[in-house]
């Protein structure tokens, strides 16, 4: 059955999950309210936020969740060497020739790396969640599995804890420990998601990171200068972009301005600007006090 709307939600980390929260919710202010969406996908920390627009908190109770340092979950600090990571991570990576190869390159640099126990990790993820049940409404959580380099979607009909589910979509090879789910092993899903839309009438992508992102070049925000991006409109990974509808598959989608409420920064195509400086600041204050 075809999807109406589908909104695929990327990874970022801790930062990422507060952005695409701002996100979310200015653009309800805006008029644009995607998280009623009969599925929504999730990957890292989107599996994190998807799973947390499932639990029956609004959208305000999620922001203030992160706004408030007092409401926010007690993190395990990543502590990398991104020199000694990098050179380890080449160790693995150097005979990879193919997209899948790398996937298979990143499933033994993940099962091999020395990180936190698992359960502790677990906890973590835990205390982000409001429910730990799988809602009503459809989710699908993106992970990896580190033997095979497959990707997988976890579900409610997966048989699988919606905790265990997002920690291994959530577990970054190299930094946390991979997820053990009924005998195998799973990393974070976060190379691919947006395909997995494919079929949706409407698609939204929210990506912290920005990979390959036309947004910076084609940006019309009166926020941003020609030949530059402010600090002010930038992703918390260094890079502006919600991109709307731009997966590899499904057809775009274009959001336009609510008549009754227009915003300054309002896209006017696809590839136009939906970074938190034109969402009234609530994007950009989802970020205080996560670090």
């Amino acid at each position: 059955m075809p999807l109406d709307q589908a909104p695929v939600l990327g990874g970022g980390g801790v930062a990422g999950i507060a952005w695409m929260t701002g996100l979310l919710a200015g653009l309800a202010d805006a008029g644009h309210d995607v998280t009623g969406a009969g599925t929504v996908i999730g990957t890292s920390a989107g599996a994190t936020v998807a799973a947390q627009l499932g639990s029956g908190l609004p959208l305000d109770d999620l922001y203030a969740r992160q706004a408030d340092p007092a409401l926010q979950p007690t993190e395990i600090p990543a502590y990398i060497d991104t020199g000694t990571f990098a050179a380890r991570w080449q160790e693995f990576a150097a005979g990879a020739r193919t997209p899948h190869e790398t996937l298979l390159a990143a499933g033994k640099f993940a099962l091999a790396a020395a990180t936190v126990a698992e359960a502790r990790r677990r906890a973590v993820i835990a205390s982000r969640l409001p429910s730990h049940d799988w809602p009503a409404r459809a989710i699908r959580l993106v992970a990896v599995d580190c033997e095979n380099g497959a990707t997988v979607q976890f579900s409610a009909a997966s048989g699988v804890s919606l905790v265990d589910a997002v920690a291994a979509s959530c577990a970054v090879p190299g930094i946390w420990p991979p997820v053990t789910i009924g005998g195998r092993r799973y990393m974070d899903g976060g190379t691919r998601n947006a395909d997995l839309a494919a079929g949706a009438a409407r698609v939204t992508v929210a990506s912290p990171l920005g990979m390959n992102s036309e947004a910076p070049a084609r940006c019309r925000c009166p926020a941003r200068s020609p030949g530059s991006a402010p600090a002010a409109h930038r992703s918390p990974l260094s890079s502006p972009t919600l991109l709307p509808g731009r997966p590899s598959a499904p057809t775009r989608s274009t959001l336009k301005p609510a008549p009754r409420r227009p915003s300054p920064a309002a896209p006017r195509d696809a590839g136009a600007c939906l970074a938190p400086c034109g969402l009234g600041g609530r994007g950009r204050a989802a970020n205080a006090g996560v670090q």
